[in-house]
């Protein structure tokens, strides 16, 4: 607590206090000063447990921001603010996630353009648009786009991240995010890099980073792989269609599927163990129709008995199942649907019937839909489709940010394992999942649940542009081939490489892509494989560490629950395989924001809000109150009408605290000793009822953020807040004018200075700008740079007194307000008489502080009277009002 004993600084105050421009000055200010500087020598010289580090999630810097961000973001700062204040020694950088197909995608609609490392690169290129500029507001089509090197393409998507990151950092210092803009990286600069690229050929090293030719999910339209953590299952309407596969002795056997397509690619019927109706062709073949290729009939658990016919036909690939099945039945891999989404041109040489092989000739270079609509045609042509497609919805794969379904597609690419297919590592990490404090607890089951739900490694390799590069080379035989499996690796010190533009050890760049030379891998390393390394990143693993092992493991990961299967099983993974611990020690989850129909609100949905407006509109103290008044892992609702209420709040803070601070300059003058020593002179019961009061506020906001329930502390010292303002200030208001007196006016203006002081601090982590206005009236320093404030202080001058008192005080004035209100007569109506009823305690209680009670309400004579139950009744009022 501010030395209450210790001389305070003249009051200087507005005329006409206003929340409006308390953004540009302060944050202006704060900047300047540095207020929220990471002190790296004091946190080396404290004990660990006095630095408080955080893993602050960077936002990902493709386009804007949206109220969510708002919303997450300030409940991280509510408690950085808090632990900075608490004493510790806060480390809160902040990072761009600017690597990434989301950043792509953004630089394809921005400018025109789309990568292709076939074309040359162009000195001095212009882009052929500029934002929204001849697409009408749309996404920009394919076929409109103009293809440019790889080299110009990243050389765009630089120079737009860093653009959309200058507004995002605008948009985070007016909302008064306490962050060290000095400790700051993008996922795609030198030092984010170069962590990467050592994580990943430390991973390489020990065996958990490998590369495999496997089926692996497809996003046709943003040409790469995608990986299970990215997955997002939607409704897809298709049709069923049942056909007739033939036994040897020409029995028809019934399958049922919604991608008849694939027929060219079955490699086996699979029924259950279990199911009677297909135990004899067990072990048999059936012929394929159209193509009559002879294939196997098999057994396995995952077929539904009830679904369908009951038996169904395995396709490399048409889902996951069919993965899960090819792999444990060892079937053939029949593949013929290629990267971009078509049917494959050259004819399957395990199709050998004449009418197979023309037919196939027909869909070749086919969309899948465009095939499934010949073969259907063929189907029923043959007589082996039997009835017509009946209409069905059913769940498809879609990459999170796709709008077509994913496809099943095989190529080689980079994993790293995370005990998708490893029951030892997968317990681990179930293990380590329990060392982190989850808040809220429940979120812990999600990530359990995702880790026990894994069914393959993480896959991280990406066939784009803008991201870290995988930093290998291979060797070329004398053929031209690559060697696969003997990559070269860069040097101690080359990191970070770009195997396209750099050379590997022992080679010379004329020999890039010919025989007996080298060549780069061409793959980008999935955005979560550089974010995953955050801590790392931000706490300098390998440019700082005596930093790094001072504040590693950190403290707190805030972030969003959506991607706990993501970001946080990744960092999790990352920090167990490299430095066998947890990356930190709590986990805050953040829930959703809810448009009007209680839908997430997210960019992708096309119903998220952004906040430049609403900040402007609205201020950003209320901004912060609307989302620091929802509970870490609560969805909360988009909500104006909150944020009003928040504004208000932040206006009572500034006039509230002008009174207070103008008794100062009242006519009746203070002791000279009170400006001295605050705690002697508070001698009023009334008093030292509201600062027992006070006391308990802190207690509980204290134990509330170190809770991480940032909302409790809120609720109670708003609750509070508005006791003293609308209670106790209108209680004392009389006597702190002096009419009652010298002692009676000492005593209630040190309470209230007191209290405000208190008060301020406590709101502090939710209302920065308002508490700072007011603090620079009567303190030197930032008020977010002072100590929060301790119960004993006021415990000390509070006595003995009873913390019930003023709430009893109170609601008497309140029912006398109440009588005042119904019969509609201002609150300055005298009154000639009250009678008070209720259990004598409580009528001892409001007896010691009649005379501010008597004050406020303008009561002539009170008496009391015990009862049971209170109440005010009797009241008389006078037949005039008093004029103003």
């Amino acid at each position: 607590m501010t030395n209450p004993a210790s001389p305070q600084r003249a009051v200087t105050m507005p005329d006409k206090p206003s929340v409006d421009g308390l953004e540009d000055k302060w944050m202006r200010v704060w900047a300047e000063q540095g207020t929220y500087t990471f002190d790296r020598a004091a946190a080396l010289s404290l004990p660990r447990d006095r630095v408080f580090s955080i893993d602050t999630p960077p936002p990902t810097a493709s386009g804007s921001l949206h109220v969510g961000h708002v919303f997450s973001y300030t409940h991280t700062d509510c408690l950085a603010r808090y632990k900075r204040m608490a004493g510790f020694e806060v480390f809160y950088p902040i990072g761009w996630d600017d690597n990434g197909l989301p950043t792509e995608r953004r630089v394809q609609n921005y400018y025109g353009v789309r990568g292709d490392a076939s074309q040359p690169y162009v000195e001095g290129f212009v882009p052929p648009q500029h934002g929204d500029a001849g697409t009408g507001g749309k996404s920009s089509k394919h076929s409109r786009e103009l293809a440019v090197s790889r080299r110009n393409f990243i050389e765009l998507c630089d120079l737009l991240t860093v653009e959309d990151e200058k507004t995002f950092e605008s948009l985070f210092r007016r909302l008064g995010f306490s962050l060290d803009w000095d400790i700051s990286y993008r996922t795609i600069d030198t030092h984010s890099r170069t962590v990467a690229q050592e994580g990943f050929l430390g991973n390489l090293a020990r065996g958990e980073a490998y590369q495999a030719e496997a089926p692996g999910l497809w996003d046709v339209t943003f040409q790469t792989a995608v990986a299970q953590a990215e997955l997002e299952a939607r409704d897809y309407p298709g049709h069923f269609h049942r056909v007739a596969f033939h036994t040897p002795g020409g029995e028809a056997v019934q399958i049922e599927t919604t991608r008849p397509e694939l027929l060219p690619s079955v490699v086996a019927l699979v029924a259950h163990p279990d199911d009677k109706r297909y135990t004899a062709l067990f072990g048999t073949t059936v012929s394929s129709p159209l193509f009559g290729v002879e294939i196997p009939v098999v057994a396995h658990y995952l077929a539904e008995p009830d679904k369908g016919s009951g038996i169904a036909m395995c396709c490399t690939f048409g889902d996951l199942t069919d993965v899960q099945w090819w792999r444990e039945l060892q079937l053939p891999t029949r593949s013929i649907i290629q990267r971009n989404g078509r049917i494959q041109e050259e004819t399957p040489e395990w199709i050998h019937s004449e009418a197979g092989r023309s037919l196939f000739s027909e869909i070749a270079g086919k969309t899948t839909f465009g095939a499934r609509t010949a073969v259907v045609d063929a189907l029923r042509v043959s007589g082996d489709l039997e009835g017509e497609p009946t209409p069905t919805q059913r769940k498809a794969n879609y990459y999170e940010r796709g709008d077509k379904p994913l496809e099943i597609v095989t190529s080689r690419q980079w994993y790293i394992r995370n005990g998708g297919r490893d029951g030892d590592l997968r317990a681990a990490l179930i293990k380590r999942g329990k060392q982190i404090d989850f808040h809220p607890e429940f979120m812990r089951t999600r990530y359990e649940n995702w880790v026990n739900g894994l069914n393959g490694d993480w896959l991280i390799s990406r066939q784009r542009f803008f991201g870290c590069a995988i930093p290998l080379w291979y060797p070329l035989d004398a053929d031209g081939e690559p060697d696969h499996d003997h990559p070269i690796l860069p040097d101690a010190g080359q990191l970070p490489v770009d195997p396209f533009a750099d050379v590997p050890p022992g080679y010379q760049e004329s020999q890039r892509g010919k025989a007996g030379g080298f060549i780069g891998d061409p793959d980008v390393m999935d955005t979560w494989a550089t974010s995953s390394l955050s801590p790392q990143i931000a706490a300098g693993w390998h440019s700082d560490k005596e930093l790094f092992t001072t504040i590693f493991p950190m403290d707190m990961r805030p972030q969003g629950q959506d991607i706990i299967r993501t970001w946080l099983f990744s960092t999790v993974v990352r920090a167990h395989l490299e430095h066998d611990t947890i990356p930190w020690r709590h986990a805050a989850i953040s829930g959703w924001i809810l448009d009007p129909d209680r839908k997430k609100m997210s960019k992708s949905k096309g119903n998220a809000q952004t906040p430049e407006d609403v900040v402007v509109q609205h201020g950003a103290d209320a901004m912060r109150y609307w989302a620091a008044s929802a509970r870490l892992g609560t969805d909360a609702a988009y909500d104006t009408g909150q944020m009003k209420v928040g504004r208000r709040l932040a206006i009572k803070v500034l006039n509230a605290s002008r009174f207070v601070l103008s008794f100062g300059e009242a006519d009746i003058q203070l002791r000279g000793e009170v400006e001295g020593d605050l705690h002697t002179a508070v001698t009023q019961p009334l008093d030292r009822s509201m600062l027992a009061g006070l006391a308990e506020v802190i207690v509980k906001a204290t134990k509330g953020f170190d809770a991480y329930d940032h909302t409790r502390a809120l609720e109670v010292t708003e609750g509070f807040f508005w006791t003293f303002c609308d209670d106790y200030l209108e209680l004392v208001k009389e006597r702190a004018y002096g009419g009652h007196g010298e002692q009676g006016a000492a005593s209630a203006r040190a309470s209230l200075r007191i209290a405000l002081d208190v008060l301020l601090r406590l709101l502090a982590p939710f209302l920065p700008y308002a508490t700072e206005e007011v603090w620079s009236w009567w303190h030197d320093g930032s008020i977010h740079r002072a100590a929060w404030p301790v119960p004993d202080d006021l415990k000390t001058i509070a006595a003995q007194a009873d913390p019930a008192m003023l709430g009893a005080v109170g609601a008497a004035l309140a029912g006398v307000r109440r009588v005042k209100s119904e019969a509609k007569v201002g609150m300055r109506a005298d009154v000639k008489s009250a009678v008070l009823t209720g259990p004598p305690a409580l009528l001892a209680r409001i007896g010691l502080a009649a005379g501010d009670l008597s004050a406020a309400g303008r009561i002539a004579s009170l008496d009391y009277q015990p009862g049971d139950a209170f109440s005010v009744h009797d009241v008389v009022l006078a037949l005039v009002e008093p004029k103003a």
